[in-house]
């Protein structure tokens, strides 16, 4: 292996990446690849290459035109289910955070006012007499700010969720 470069390389990468190499080059750089060993190697190297991927390219079923725009169609109806989806699927998550928030919050204030387990019962009176003891305790500096954050995270995951292309 030889490590030194050669002044003509990136001439010949050109021409050879054109297909200009022999008959549209210089006589110059022709003159120059018979007595350049690294750019014979070059040459036979690139156009080895070339006529690998020429063969491979002849060989690969070019396969229906059907078949291509039954693919095409497959992934364009992939894409946009999924365009779709992604908007509901963050609004979902969302709503299960802020029910997970709020039956956190049921808990905690039920804790604090004694565990009234008990008093809970199939009865919708029942129910409603505790919803509204939990409630009672909470001033309105406290329930105010909480619903404007709601309302905000509702807005920013609207704005999220929604294409900005």
């Amino acid at each position: 292996m030889n490590l030194r470069a050669c002044s003509y390389e990136k001439e010949l990468n050109q021409a050879l990446k054109e297909g200009h190499w022999p008959d549209a080059c210089t006589d110059d750089l022709r003159g120059h690849v018979r007595g350049c060993e690294l750019c014979r190697d070059q040459i036979l190297v690139t156009q080895a290459f070339q006529s690998a991927k020429r063969a491979s390219i002849q060989a690969a079923p070019a396969g229906s035109p059907e078949l291509l725009w039954w693919r095409a169609q497959l992934r364009r109806r992939r894409v946009a289910a999924e365009t779709v989806s992604r908007p509901i699927a963050i609004a979902q998550v969302f709503a299960w955070v802020i029910s997970l928030m709020i039956a956190i919050g049921f808990v905690i204030s039920q804790y604090n006012h004694g565990l009234r387990w008990e008093s809970w019962g199939i009865s919708p009176s029942k129910l409603l007499h505790s919803i509204s003891a939990a409630l009672t305790g909470w001033d309105t500096l406290v329930f105010l700010p909480a619903l404007a954050a709601v309302v905000v995270i509702s807005g920013l995951v609207l704005y999220l969720a929604t294409d900005h292309s």
